[in-house]
C-alpha cells in the first residue's frame, strides 16, 4: 500500500480560460486554425488556448527575424545597450513572477512552490546574460611579425530558431533566448503547445522591455508543422533544442540540410553512485527530491541509483520511508512536492516501464501505481529493486517518478554500470572519500558530475550532455559565445613581395 502522503486538486472554477496570441514581427496573431486548447493535468479542465500556427506563420516569423537582423537595430546597438534592455526585462519577469508561475503550474502540472524558484532563477539568468553581453569579445595578435596583425571578431550568428519542452516551459528558454540576444541574434520562438502561456506572456515582457520588432517571435503550434520548419529553413542559422533524443536526431537531420549550427540538450538518465562510507543521511534527501523532482519529468532527474552491495538494502528501505512523506497533488497546493503528469499517454507510458520492469524479475520496494485522485492524472513515486543493468528501465529515459535501484561491489563495476548507458547528462557520486569522488567523477562520461549533492546549479556554471544526450552546453560565461561566429582580418602592414609576381 502507498503511503504518500496525497492532497487533493481543488477546483479551478474561479479560472478563466485563458486565449493567447502569437507573435510575429511585434504583431499578436489569433492564428486561423482551431486553436490548441491546454487541459491542466491536475483538474481536468480548459486552462489555455493557443493560436495554432502553421508552416506559413513560421516562415513570416523566420522572414521578419531575418529582416530584423539584417537591417534592424538589435545587432548594431552596442552591448550595453543590449544589456540595459536585458536587465529590464529581468525586473519585468520578477514582477510578474506570480503570474509566470501560475501558468506553469496549471499547464504543466508543476508544483506552484517549484515553479516559484525556477522563475526566481530565470531572473537571474536573465540578469547573467545581461551581464555577460558586455564581456563578448574577440582576440588580437600582434606576434605575427612586422607585416602582419591579426584580428579575430566575433559576430552574432544570425536567426536562431529556439524550440523548448514542456516539462520546464519557462526555466529553458531563459537557458537560451536571453544568451542568443545578448550576442545580438534575432530568434524565432516555438514553446511545447501543451505548455505555451508563459512563453508568450514573456513576448509581452520583452517588448515592453523595448526590444524591437522581430527580434523575438514567438510562433505556437506543433512540431511537425512548426518545428519541422524552424529547423529546416534556409534562412535559419542556427537551432537550439531542448527535448526528447529522438527529436533531437530529427532536429540535425533537418538542420544537415543547410548545415546549420545545432545545439541540442537532450534526454538523460542519470546515476546516483554511493559508497558505503558516504554520508547517508545526506543523500537519503538527495535519492528522494533527485528522483521524484518535477514529477520525475526532468532530464537530469537521479532515476539510477547504483548503490555498493554492503549497503543497498539498508538504503533502500530508508529511501522508501521517506518516500511516504513525499506528497502528491494539487500543484497549486504549496506543500505539494510532486505533481501531475503531463498527459495521460504519458501517465500510461510510465505505467508501462514499471509493468515491464516487474515482469523482468524487479521488485516493487514503494509505490509502484496510478493515482486516482479524482481528476487529472497522477503517478505514485515508485522505487523498483533487483533492477539489472539490462532492463529497460535502466536504460531508458523513463521521465517520471520512478527509481531503480542497481548494485556494485568495486568502483570499477559501478563506473561501468554508470557508463553502460547511451546517456550522459548528469551523475552524483556519494563518498566520503574525495579521491574516490574524484576518480568516479573523471572517469563518468557526462556534463556535469555532482560529488556529495544532486541538482545543484547555478547560471554561471554550463550544463549539457555527452553521447546521445546532447551537443552543446547551456549557461556558463561561454554561453553567448555559442550563439556567435568567428571571423579572422588577416592585416598585411607595408609593401608586399612574391614569387609568383614577376616585376
Amino acid at each position: 500500500m502507498v503511503m504518500t502522503v496525497l492532497v487533493n486538486p481543488r477546483a479551478l472554477s474561479d479560472h478563466k480560460t485563458r486565449d493567447f496570441k502569437m507573435l510575429v514581427d511585434g504583431k499578436w496573431e489569433v492564428g486561423s486554425a482551431q486553436p490548441i486548447e491546454r487541459v491542466a493535468p491536475s483538474h481536468g479542465v480548459v486552462v489555455s488556448r493557443f493560436p495554432t500556427g502553421s508552416k506559413a506563420d513560421a516562415e513570416r516569423a523566420i522572414l521578419a527575424a531575418r529582416k530584423a537582423f539584417d537591417h534592424g537595430p538589435w545587432p548594431r546597438m552596442t552591448a550595453s545597450e543590449r544589456s540595459a534592455i536585458l536587465l529590464k526585462a529581468a525586473d519585468l519577469i520578477a514582477a510578474r513572477a506570480e503570474e509566470l508561475a501560475f501558468l506553469d503550474a496549471i499547464e504543466a502540472g508543476k508544483p506552484i512552490s517549484q515553479v516559484r524558484g525556477e522563475i526566481a532563477g530565470s531572473v537571474d539568468i536573465w540578469r547573467y546574460a545581461a551581464a555577460l553581453a558586455r564581456d563578448l569579445h574577440g582576440e588580437s595578435y600582434n606576434t605575427l611579425g612586422e607585416g602582419t596583425l591579426g584580428v579575430v571578431l566575433r559576430e552574432a550568428i544570425g536567426v536562431v530558431s529556439i524550440i523548448t519542452p514542456w516539462n520546464f516551459p519557462f526555466l529553458i528558454v531563459g537557458q537560451k533566448l536571453p544568451f542568443a540576444l545578448a550576442a545580438g541574434c534575432t530568434t524565432v520562438v516555438k514553446p511545447s503547445e501543451l505548455t505555451s502561456g508563459s512563453t508568450l506572456v514573456l513576448g509581452e515582457i520583452l517588448q515592453e522591455a523595448g526590444v524591437p520588432d522581430g527580434v523575438v517571435n514567438i510562433v505556437t503550434g506543433t512540431g511537425p508543422e512548426v518545428g519541422a520548419v524552424l529547423t529546416s529553413h534556409p534562412e535559419v542559422d542556427m537551432v537550439s533544442f531542448t527535448g526528447s533524443t529522438g527529436v533531437g536526431k530529427l532536429t540535425m537531420t533537418n538542420a544537415a540540410q543547410t548545415l546549420k549550427k545545432v545545439s541540442l540538450e537532450l534526454g538523460g538518465k542519470n546515476p546516483q553512485i554511493v559508497f558505503p562510507d558516504a554520508d547517508l543521511d545526506a543523500f537519503i534527501d538527495a535519492a528522494v527530491f533527485g528522483a521524484y523532482f518535477n514529477a520525475g519529468e526532468c532530464c537530469n532527474a537521479g532515476s539510477r541509483l547504483i548503490l555498493h552491495k554492503s549497503i543497498a538494502s539498508a538504503v533502500v528501505k530508508r529511501v522508501a520511508e521517506l518516500s511516504k512523506d513525499v506528497k502528491v497533488g494539487d500543484p497549486l497546493d504549496p506543500t505539494t512536492q510532486v505533481g501531475a503528469i503531463i498527459t495521460p499517454q504519458h501517465l500510461e507510458k510510465i505505467a508501462g516501464y514499471v509493468a515491464g520492469a516487474t515482469s523482468s524479475g524487479a521488485q516493487v520496494a514503494h509505490g509502484g501505481e496510478k493515482l486516482d485522485l479524482g481528476m487529472g492524472q497522477y503517478m505514485a513515486p515508485t522505487i523498483l529493486e533487483a533492477v539489472t543493468p539490462g532492463m529497460a528501465v535502466a536504460r531508458e529515459e523513463v521521465f517520471g517518478p520512478v527509481l531503480s535501484v542497481l548494485t556494485f561491489e568495486t568502483r570499477a563495476e559501478a563506473i561501468e554500470i554508470a557508463n553502460a548507458i547511451d546517456y550522459g547528462l548528469s551523475a552524483g557520486v556519494w563518498s566520503r572519500d574525495f579521491d574516490t569522488c574524484l576518480t568516479v567523477g573523471r572517469k563518468v562520461r557526462a556534463g556535469t558530475i555532482w560529488m556529495n549533492t544532486f541538482m545543484d546549479g547555478a547560471s554561471e556554471l554550463p550544463f549539457g550532455g555527452y553521447k546521445q544526450s546532447g551537443l552543446g552546453r547551456e549557461l556558463g560565461r561561454h554561453a553567448v559565445e555559442d550563439y556567435t561566429e568567428t571571423k579572422t582580418l588577416n592585416m598585411h602592414i607595408g609593401g608586399r613581395t612574391g614569387w609568383w609576381m614577376p616585376r
